[in-house]
């Protein structure tokens, strides 16, 4: 086993100083990247050592330039790279070139990112191994000639999903043959250009199902356990928007089935380290294994809340080659958590991002609140990094307490000068199909024509909740408002009442 010391974060933004927080508790120093983007970002305070990278002046973004990471990590006398989400977490040369150099890299082997990496080789390991999978191709596909044939043989509706990426880029739902030409060439070319492989596979597609994952351990003595689930299914453009943990689809038994099928697929591919297996659930509760992620999950606090497992320290103490100290009968699911991703985004455009300057910022701090965030007051959007400005998680006894609580803490939060998706998650926890849990990932597209509005209709929204307001609030024996007794205004309720305008 060897000890770290110092740890280079190949990383930025909030989840930057998420692992600087556990490794100062561990008593380990971490080194920041200083770039030119971002010369007073927040995650640089956290930090012991901050390296200037500001004169750089190669073509390449420092934390997608591998030569330069390694160097970096040279000079400033790292022991290890933690490399965070994103950028170069499931890359694996990258952890291939940190070994190659002496340098522990926090998370799985080379080997386990290139074959869980490439979802064609994947799903041969999940197959090999009867873990459920939707009907798709063995291989890769060679061209849309063929792709029409496979799809043929599937049955329409199938989707097109690029071999060695997710995030919903090189992603595409055919269902028909008359679009499979066009659909293929588009997901192909965007494969390509998001991941550097344009190869892409097909498989069924599975209609308005829940997307739950499992959190997975294993160490390199090949112990493994899965830290139970969570529920994923808000998201927009195949990216999430909001996370719990549990899931109200799974009972007890689904979830022990489901969990060890996590743990059989790790374990085939001699997996260490923290990550995801993702599945599809549909609606007569069969599901299918979809993809696995090598890297920790910027949803991870759910799960950390519910278990009180540290999944950073686990990283670190797995990548020293320490033991899992953990077992799956000391897994206890306790409570129930929400996180909800606050980003610059302008909703009704789309989830479009909305760059530019935090004017004011105001987050809440109490005790079923947790915030991971890498902005300030007065910090910078930039346009060339991701749009998010903070992550809001809360924790309830159950799932009616939690999102109890998830609303208070929505209130709480203020943000100027950019467009969030606070109004959004505002209107979400209050909607009949939220709540009851009954949602898929359908749910934003089916209701996308309530939260689109016109300025036109904005204007006429403001005037109707005002209207709704009074008559909730009107005194019988006098003309006088209430707002002790007043009632909540329900949004969803508010824009069906507007679409009859």
């Amino acid at each position: 086993m060897k000890k770290i010391k110092r740890i280079l974060i190949a990383n930025r933004g909030e989840i930057a100083v998420r692992i600087m927080k556990t490794a100062r508790k561990m008593g380990i120093k971490t080194i920041a990247i200083k770039t030119a983007v971002e010369p007073s970002a927040m995650y640089l305070s956290y930090a012991d050592i901050v390296y200037d990278n500001t004169e750089d002046e190669s073509e390449i973004p420092v934390f997608l330039n591998i030569d330069r990471i390694i160097e970096i990590a040279k000079k400033t006398d790292a022991d290890a790279i933690h490399p965070g989400y994103g950028f170069l977490a499931e890359n694996a040369y990258f952890a291939d070139k940190c070994l190659d150099n002496g340098i522990i890299f926090i998370g799985p082997s080379p080997d386990s990112i290139y074959k869980i990496g490439n979802k064609t080789i994947a799903r041969k390991i999940a197959l090999a191994n009867k873990i459920p999978m939707a009907m798709g191709s063995q291989d890769n596909i060679a061209n849309e000639e063929e792709a029409v044939k496979i799809a043929g043989k599937i049955g329409y509706p199938v989707i097109i999903k690029a071999a060695s990426g997710g995030g919903g880029r090189g992603m595409r739902i055919v269902r028909n043959p008359e679009d499979m030409e066009k659909l293929f060439i588009i997901a192909s070319r965007e494969a390509e250009k998001a991941f550097n492989d344009p190869s892409v596979f097909i498989e069924k597609y599975i209609e308005n199902p829940k997307h739950i994952e499992f959190q997975i351990l294993g160490d390199k003595k090949g112990n493994i356990i899965h830290l139970g689930e969570r529920e994923c299914s808000i998201q927009r453009k195949h990216q999430k928007l909001l996370e719990e943990a549990p899931s109200c689809a799974l009972d007890e038994k689904l979830r022990e089935e489901m969990g060890m099928m996590a743990v059989k697929l790790a374990s085939a591919a001699g997996y260490y380290s923290a990550g995801t297996v993702e599945f599809l659930l549909d609606s007569d509760r069969n599901f299918y294994f979809m993809e696995m992620n090598t890297r920790i999950q910027v949803e991870h606090p759910v799960t950390e809340e519910i278990t009180g497992i540290d999944l950073i320290e686990q990283q670190i103490r797995i990548a020293a080659g320490e033991e899992l100290k953990i077992k799956q009968s000391d897994v206890k699911i306790n409570g129930w958590a929400i996180e909800c991703r606050i980003n610059a985004e302008d909703v009704q455009a789309g989830f479009a991002p909305d760059p530019g300057k935090i004017e004011k910022l105001s987050l809440p701090d109490e005790d079923y609140i947790r915030v991971d965030t890498g902005v300030t007051e007065g910090s910078v959007i930039v346009p060339s990094y991701d749009s998010m400005i903070a992550k809001l998680i809360v924790k309830g006894h159950d799932r009616r307490d939690a999102l109890k609580k998830c609303k208070l803490a929505l209130d709480k939060v203020w943000i100027k000068g950019v467009k969030t998706t606070l109004p959004f998650f505002r209107m979400l926890v209050r909607h009949p199909k939220f709540i009851d849990g009954s949602f898929t990932t359908s749910f934003i597209d089916e209701l996308n024509q309530y939260y689109y509005n016109s300025e036109y209709e904005e204007m006429i929204a403001a005037w109707l909740a005002t209207k709704l307001f009074i008559e909730e609030n009107l005194s019988e024996d006098s003309i006088k408002l209430d707002f002790s007794e007043s009632r909540e205004i329900n949004p969803w309720l508010l824009n069906k009442r507007l679409s009859q305008f």
